[in-house]
């Protein structure tokens, strides 16, 4: 016979019970993860191998893909949205418009005449003589691009009376100053170099080849220090002007997107770096937009950048730009809509009355007002939101306070949390008629940067970094103010060498995008 040998059985079920419950608690969590991963892995592979042209007609909602969601709302009276194919929306021809497009081209006429030979009539032999000419096509030709090296002489002149009386006077005419000291580099072709790569978004070694194409073996080492000392010496003062006219508007756009930099002291090759975007309004009558480049994402970044502006910062709500002094944050409403389109379900068939839909719903009725008062003045544009578009938000955040904890994924959880945690801010262009309803102004900017980013990969160094960032920024200030960017470009660096900007620095104002002799001059 077995004895109990002092066994506390009543212990031992209550110790075994407790297992039982956190057991029970790991598997929970073990299948809560498990589920989230495979919700994710499910999102990962949509946006891998879904449909790139995401429209509300396709899948309800609009593509805002990262960095790249302008607001281009497809019917936005509609009230629902609608699940179906995908369908293009080409604009229509009309007649002439070809002729449109070449008339800005320059023509040469090409007439086509007989040979002296076969200037006979066939019925009497008399010699034949033009009466008119007959238009039988255009055709475009191609001049593909060539090099040619400019000798720069100076002429010397001498007074030739002063000669002869024993003394010696001459003259000379004043010489420009080049781009780059001490080197063949023209204002021309470091500003073609630096459109190709930033325009373009073609990387120095393509670059190298292509020179070598046309007859100069011009390496890819002196392309980039090219771009380094231009960037650092003619357009950085131009830069640093603009960052200053922007921190006396009231408003300003920001976003931030990773570059990658190999050699930076203290970081590892592998490890992110951060391009900054700062830009002006749309109703600005100084169109800007900054690029800074800095080694990480932390918050004192734009704290920097906005030192001693007072106005409203528009953003996507990263935490880096709460803690600006004497700001106001507006956030985009755009990334609060992309919130609930991530946690879309799989089967989008069935989508129709799931949360992420309701939600997408009553976000584009607020998307559908601004579409109506994109024309009127900032004024007006408050009054119709304070009597359109606030009901809805006030619905809006209703509705989701009475169904955050419904959420059956966690990327749904996070979509009710971020517009729960950012109500205010995105409240905010319900105030002020200048604030936009989204940052997708900032998000065009930056799209070039990434385009680019995809080609080229990586900055090789801080200054290379630096340097692309003043070179974004001209490029897309010179867009944004109806500019040909290589024409500024070759501007700036055919006349700023030569001024003192030491003793004049208000010189630098006249070489500003929306100055009378830019504007004159870089169309």
């Amino acid at each position: 016979m077995i004895e109990n040998a002092g066994i506390d059985y009543k212990e031992l079920y209550l110790q075994m019970q407790s297992a039982v419950v956190a057991l029970s608690k790991t598997l929970e969590e073990i299948q809560k993860e498990n589920k989230n991963l495979k919700e994710e892995n499910e999102y990962l592979k949509r946006k891998l191998f879904g449909t790139k042209s995401e429209t509300s007609k396709s899948l309800g909602f609009e593509q805002l893909s990262l960095f790249d969601e302008a607001e281009a709302e497809a019917n936005p009276d509609e009230e629902q949205f609608i699940l179906e194919e995908v369908k293009f929306n080409k604009k229509k021809k009309y007649k002439g418009q070809l002729d449109d497009k070449l008339s800005k081209l320059p023509h040469i006429e090409v007439i086509m005449t007989l040979p002296e030979s076969e200037l006979v009539c066939p019925v009497c032999n008399s010699k034949l003589v033009p009466v008119g000419k007959k238009f039988v096509r255009h055709e475009i030709e191609f001049v593909p691009a060539k090099l040619k090296v400019r000798d720069v002489y100076t002429t010397t002149y001498e007074c030739r009376k002063c000669r002869a009386n024993g003394k010696s006077v001459m003259k000379s005419p004043g010489i420009p100053e080049p781009v780059i000291p001490h080197s063949y580099a023209s204002a021309e072709s470091v500003a073609f170099v630096m459109k190709q790569k930033f325009v373009n978004g073609v990387p120095l070694y393509r670059q190298e080849s292509e020179w070598k194409q046309m007859g100069l073996d011009l390496s890819r080492t002196t392309m980039a220090n090219w771009i380094i000392y231009s960037s650092e010496h003619w357009l950085k003062p131009l830069t640093d002007r603009m960052h200053e006219i922007l921190l006396e508007s009231k408003h300003a756009h920001a976003d931030e997107t990773p570059v990658q930099v190999l050699n930076e002291p203290g970081k590892k090759a592998t490890t992110k770096s951060y391009m900054w975007v700062y830009s002006s309004i749309k109703e600005s009558a100084y169109p800007i937009r900054l690029f800074v480049y800095a080694p990480n994402r932390c918050g004192y970044n734009p704290q920097i950048f906005f030192n001693g502006f007072h106005g409203t910062v528009i953003s996507d709500a990263y935490s880096g730009y709460n803690n600006i002094e004497g700001c106001v944050n507006a956030y985009c409403w755009a990334h609060a809509r992309r919130k609930f389109r991530d946690s879309l379900p799989n089967d989008l068939e069935n989508a129709e009355n799931t949360l992420p839909i309701i939600a997408m719903n009553k976000i584009k009725k607020l998307f559908a007002i601004e579409k109506e008062i994109e024309a009127l003045s900032p004024d007006k544009k408050v009054k119709i939101r304070q009597l359109k578009s606030k009901p809805l938000i006030d619905d809006f955040f209703s509705w989701c306070k009475s169904n955050q904890n419904a959420a059956a994924s966690a990327k749904l959880s996070k979509a009710f949390k971020y517009v729960m945690n950012h109500e205010e801010g995105l409240r905010q262009y319900l105030y002020d008629g200048y604030i936009p309803m989204t940052n997708s102004l900032d998000e065009r900017v930056i799209r070039p940067f990434t385009t680019g980013r995809k080609n080229w990969l990586f900055s090789t160094s801080v200054s290379g970094a630096e340097s692309s960032a003043n070179a974004y920024s001209i490029i897309e200030t010179a867009k944004a103010n109806g500019l040909d960017p290589y024409k500024y470009l070759t501007t700036i660096f055919t006349y700023l060498p030569s001024q003192d900007l030491i003793k004049n620095p208000e010189i630098i104002d006249e070489f500003l995008p929306w100055s009378e002799f830019v504007q004159k001059n870089c169309k």
